[in-house]
């Protein structure tokens, strides 16, 4: 039982060395896009509310 977990444990560690990591650079543009697009669509989904609360309003 031992041997499969360290094996496990030196397998994960090859596959982590064979990972493509992302530079600096690209961690930041991509953190400024999820951002963005989650202010996005955010904002969206509050107009959306906000449009068919109002027509509910209305309606009641």
């Amino acid at each position: 039982m031992w041997n499969n977990i360290v094996n496990y444990f030196k397998d994960t560690r090859v596959e982590m060395k064979k990972v493509n990591w992302p530079t600096r650079q690209q961690t930041i543009r991509y953190t400024i896009v999820v951002i963005a697009v989650s202010l996005g669509v955010a904002a969206i989904l509050g107009a959306f509310d906000y449009i068919f609360a109002s027509v509910l309003q209305l309606i009641i």
